[in-house]
């Protein structure tokens, strides 16, 4: 059993995007840009922000956070969306979610810029994940992939078993798997036996949201696990959906929780935010 360490991967990440934000300000004489904006005062979604930014200044990027009241109204959420689209220092404009419930999520994030949307969840961007076409990819199941290639496991001819269908994840993660000619199933809260699905996986990617939700028995031995989830146990500590201990003796390779996908998240918005810069200094020339 070898544990994946997204950590380490992502540090690496960022290394290659801090040395590419000061090829891309020496070429250009400005530094790729990024702007979130944060509506309400939701703890986890505060605490991903700064992880953010905290992220941006290692890397050398320029970034901003436009926090907006709860009751913020959608028309005001779309002019500063727009106003952003606009601005030649913005090369990423991430909508941090979820939003509050009187705001339509799906038309906020229609109203982002495509070559602007870092987090690949504009529909523009989602048609060219799932036709093979180049285009912005969701952070986290982007970061799986780079984390399965770092340790050379190929998804080509495998059955990978996807529990969970969100936009953000289990959709595209599905989509990646299939580009890369793997055998994909995908689970979510309808589907009947889960436990028969997972145990026909060689490799099994869990985003659901629930903690223990893969048990022991539900993996064959030598299978690969990549635990998606982040979940706060009761008492107090971050845990995945993989029932880690008893899981990870039976598997050929298994993610952490934390440690494992999460950072890769973030280091997949900077190598994202530095694409979309250098697709912007394209299309000024």
């Amino acid at each position: 059993m070898q544990i994946l360490d997204g950590k380490a991967l992502a540090q690496k990440i960022e290394e290659k995007v801090s040395s590419g934000a000061k090829e891309f300000k020496s070429l250009t004489g400005r530094v790729p840009g990024l702007a979130v904006i944060l509506v309400g005062h939701d703890p986890a979604s505060q605490a991903y922000v700064g992880m953010k930014k905290k992220a941006c200044d290692r890397a050398g990027f320029y970034s901003v956070t436009h926090e907006m009241p709860d009751d913020i109204s959608q028309d005001a959420i779309i002019k500063t969306i727009e106003m952003m689209n606009q601005n030649p220092n913005i090369d990423g404009i991430l909508i941090q979610l979820p939003l509050p419930s009187h705001i339509d999520t799906t038309k906020i994030l229609e109203v982002v810029a495509p070559t602007k949307d870092v987090d690949g969840f504009h529909p523009y961007n989602v048609g060219r994940l799932t036709t093979g076409l180049d285009g912005f990819v969701p952070c986290t199941p982007l970061g799986v992939m780079e984390l399965l290639a770092e340790y050379n496991i190929d998804v080509k001819g495998k059955n990978c078993c996807v529990v969970g269908a969100s936009n953000i994840v289990g959709k595209p993660m599905a989509s990646l798997l299939l580009n890369a000619n793997a055998t994909v199933e995908i689970c979510h809260i309808f589907t009947d036996d889960l436990k028969k699905h997972t145990l026909a996986a060689d490799i099994i990617l869990v985003g659901a949201g629930v903690i223990n939700l893969i048990k022991e028995d539900m993996v064959k031995e030598g299978a690969a696990v990549i635990d998606i989830g982040i979940n706060r146990a009761p008492d107090g500590r971050l845990v995945g959906d993989v029932d880690y201990d008893a899981v990870a003796p039976k598997t050929s390779y298994i993610t952490p929780v934390p440690g494992g996908v999460g950072p890769m998240t973030i280091a997949m918005l900077l190598s994202n935010t530095l694409k979309a810069a250098k697709i912007h200094a394209e299309e000024e020339k």
